[in-house]
């Protein structure tokens, strides 16, 4: 009996170093990786030996025979990725022991960040070469988007944290918490003791709408939202106030779907979870019955995946809003994709301007867009227009709107950095000149501020290993700048500015 790959398989790609028949895809070097929603193994050419169970960190890897009757789903997608694909030939990727530097002494490198691009970073450098690592990160606690962005109820996606908790606690590494480069230190003063710095600083910052309204009580950006039911410490648990009847969600992206199966869910889907007692509170005194998700073209462009959708609980129904031009587009689409999906979903001919039904009930609707928000200091209505025009404009009423339409980079002090795109200009991790095409000396890249906001949480390894790869090609050929101080100077004046914990010395502050 062949395997299959389920719901919350993270990419990381654990699974097809293992497997010894090649029966696992996209692989790390082929077209598709890191962007498609989830990797598949082909019922075929499956041995059924189990090794990619084993090795999965998120345990979304299961015998078929075994799977429950909400997964039957996934040995059927598993199957149908196999049906029309045509083997295409990997990319050359650097191999780590190609590269390994020639040096007479361990590198010393900094890698700024804990999320899964700076984990998988600090991991392939602690597991493939003798350097010793510092990590510095803002944050108190370790995880990155792991700890603070995965939904509460995906219990087995936040396992993959446990993937870096030996990597935090290794010999050769040493963790700074509550350091931030740019307040406390700055990249040359890396420099001096190290000899190179990988920034895995993520995409920190939100895309605004742009439009009327926006300030109003009750208009959140999901970064906030998901920080409130995670419990970031960085947000205050009386943040976000849920209210009775309607909320609406821009973007369709998986975050659109996970903020819209908290709210819908309440604190019964908080159950066994570490979502803050304040935060059940809050979702079990009200009553949101409906949440409307706006996507500003059709259903081709969703970019919340397959597994992410059938993730919803029983109860929830799922509809998709009435419109000609949109069930087209989704009659037309091609088996496998998002948009042919939504055929098993009912469509419902909504009255926009009315109250929500009884029930729980989410709606997917496309070719909508936020003109503005309605209300004297709090969200009372939403208009919604039809970009394309196929449909009037309506005051849609809801007491909640969160803003899901994706996340960019931030400058890095003492990084070029592209403001077009969000991301810090590289090649193949190598940070560059925009303008010269040179290289920063010392200075390396990783993750999203690498790529921008895309791709899963183990898309990240193999951008790691790209990262690392490159990096010590540099150190082989004697490229990286030599540091004028040690480490354990670095770490004695830090010290000196920072107390456990991230919080400044109050002379500094003086």
């Amino acid at each position: 009996m062949a395997y299959a790959i389920t719901a919350g398989c993270c990419a990381d790609a654990s699974c097809v170093s293992v497997c010894p028949v090649d029966c696992i895809h996209p692989t790390p070097g082929e077209p598709g990786f890191g962007t498609t929603e989830m990797l598949y193994v082909d019922p075929k050419a499956c041995i059924d030996c189990g090794a990619c169970a084993d090795a999965c960190p998120v345990s979304a890897v299961k015998p078929v025979d075994v799977l429950r009757a909400d997964e039957q789903v996934f040995a059927r997608l598993n199957a149908e990725h196999y049906e029309d694909r045509v083997p295409q030939p990997a990319a050359t990727l650097l191999h780590l022991d190609e590269v390994a530097p020639a040096t007479e002494r361990p590198l010393s490198i900094a890698v700024v960040g804990t999320g899964p691009a700076a984990g998988y970073t600090a991991r392939t450098l602690l597991t493939t070469t003798d350097a010793r690592v510092t990590v510095l990160d803002r944050a108190a606690q370790p995880g990155g988007l792991v700890r603070t962005g995965v939904a509460p109820d995906h219990l087995d996606t936040k396992r993959l944290a446990d993937l870096f908790a030996w990597t935090w606690r290794h010999p050769r590494l040493r963790l700074h918490q509550g350091v931030e480069v740019g307040r406390d230190v700055d990249h040359q003063e890396l420099l001096r003791h190290h000899d190179a710095v990988v920034y895995g600083t993520g995409a920190p910052a939100e895309r605004l709408l742009g439009v009327p309204g926006e300030h109003l009580d009750g208009v959140h950006g999901a970064p906030e939202v998901v920080g409130w039911y995670n419990g970031d410490p960085e947000v205050d648990v009386t943040a976000v106030v849920p209210r009775d009847g309607r909320a609406v969600v821009v973007g369709t992206g998986n975050v659109a779907l996970d903020v819209a199966r908290v709210l819908l869910g309440g604190p019964a889907l908080l159950e066994g979870t570490q979502a803050p007692d304040g935060v059940r509170r809050a979702l079990a005194a009200a009553d949101v019955r409906e949440v409307v998700v706006l996507g500003r073209r059709g259903p081709a462009t969703a970019a919340f995946t397959r597994p992410e959708l059938l993730r919803m609980p029983a109860g929830i129904e799922v509809v998709v809003a009435a419109d000609d031009a949109v069930q087209a587009e989704v009659e037309a689409a091609p088996r496998g994709t998002v948009a042919a999906q939504l055929r098993e979903l009912p469509v419902a001919d909504l009255d926009w301007a009315a109250e929500p039904p009884s029930g729980r009930r989410l709606v997917l609707a496309f070719d909508r867009a936020v003109d503005g928000v309605e209300g004297h200091h709090a969200v009372e209505a939403v208009r919604v227009v039809s970009p394309s025009g196929a449909a009037e404009p309506v005051s849609l009423p809801a007491s909640l709107l969160v803003r899901s339409t994706g996340r960019r980079g931030v400058p890095v002090p003492g990084l070029p950095f592209d403001e077009a795109s969000g991301v810090v200009p590289h090649d193949g991790g190598r940070v560059v000149d925009p303008v010269t095409g040179e290289p920063v000396p010392g200075a390396y890249v990783v993750g999203w501020a690498k790529r921008g906001a895309r791709g899963g949480i183990g898309a990240n390894r193999s951008c790691a290993q790209e990262t690392v790869a490159t990096l010590l090609a540099d150190a082989r050929a004697g490229l990286l700048p030599e540091p004028s101080a040690d480490v354990r100077t670095f770490e004695r004046s830090l010290r000196s500015r920072v107390q456990p914990g991230g919080r400044r010395r109050l002379a500094l502050l003086a």
